[in-house]
């Protein structure tokens, strides 16, 4: 039976800056566009312009009249972010709602960022980090919502404090644990820092669950020639609404937890069904990877350090 489709209302976001990392393809470009149908003034920061036109093309296409416009993204470089955190600062319009959304998975061999950090933590955890910091200001004027987006993956493994940059001996996988791992981490300790320091914004965490994602496809840029055989599998599956979710239902916990008055700060929002693989979005228990707040503030310190890019301290 094929897979059924699930709805999420959003509210009137008229008047709105949204700003949507990853927001060129796949599950981005639907986040994308959904905020702009609900009326915001969507940002997209994308790496290839290419794939950003189209982006454009299909957001005016399903939503006409709507306000929608690219900037220049790298996240894998720290001078890319910093350069669009001066360009969005030069703009001066408060940001309300930003998601984090890009990323990065499971490249068969060991890459690097820029700045020599291993791709999936440096552009997943790092690059963010650094966007963050560097729009503090719009956010703190819009009192933003902050969604970013984790995944499965930071319920498994752990970081590996040793070698974060895994030059010693590289796993796709548990590099891409680690990078989510970190990311939530640092999603959480925000918001904390954000109600001690009296900074207006609060944040919180969604995931996808498990999809047939732009994510999972063949990347040849990343050394995945071709498609694996579990994105294959997951693919069949999700497409007879076995277990595993839709592209559209990957989308909607981060539209949930970003726009919706009932979604909460300091949570985790990821589909309903068996196992959280699928399903409508809905508030779940936080990842046990992500509890310890001292291992949040061991991140904090080790990530300002590493990428420069500095919080108010409190």
């Amino acid at each position: 039976m094929p897979a059924k489709s699930i709805d999420l209302p959003l509210p009137d976001l008229t008047g709105k800056r949204a700003v949507v990392t990853g927001g060129s393809d796949g599950m981005g470009l639907g986040i994308a566009a959904r905020l702009a149908a609900a009326g915001a003034d969507v940002v997209l920061p994308v790496r290839n312009p290419r794939k950003g036109d189209a982006a454009l093309e299909r957001i005016r296409r399903e939503a006409p009249g709507s306000q929608v416009s690219l900037r220049t993204l790298d996240l894998s470089s720290l001078q890319s972010v910093a350069d669009l955190g001066a360009t969005l600062m030069a703009e001066g319009d408060p940001i309300h709602l930003l998601i984090n959304n890009a990323g990065v998975m499971t490249p068969p061999s060991r890459q690097t960022t820029a700045d020599g950090f291993e791709i999936q933590f440096g552009t997943n955890h790092l690059g963010h980090f650094a966007l963050v910091a560097h729009l503090l200001p719009l956010l703190r004027t819009g009192q933003a919502r902050v969604t970013s987006q984790i995944s499965v993956a930071a319920n498994q493994n752990a970081i590996n404090w040793d070698d974060l940059n895994w030059e010693k001996s590289y796993n796709g996988m548990g590099a891409y644990s680690q990078s989510k791992i970190a990311f939530g981490l640092f999603g959480l300790e925000l918001d904390r820092r954000s109600r001690a320091g009296d900074w207006g914004i609060t944040s919180n965490l969604s995931h996808p669950g498990v999809a047939p994602t732009s994510l999972l496809a063949a990347r040849p840029e990343l050394g995945r020639a071709k498609d694996t055989l579990g994105v294959r599998a997951i693919r069949f599956l999700s497409a007879r609404g076995i277990l595993f979710g839709t592209v559209e239902s990957a989308k909607l916990p981060a539209l949930y937890a970003a726009t919706s008055p009932e979604a909460r700060s300091g949570s985790l929002y990821g589909p309903s069904g068996p196992g959280h693989l699928g399903g409508p979005p809905a508030e779940q228990k936080m990842y046990s990877r992500l509890t310890d707040t001292d291992e949040s503030a061991h991140v904090w310190r080790a990530s300002e350090e590493m990428t420069g890019a500095l919080f108010p301290h409190i």
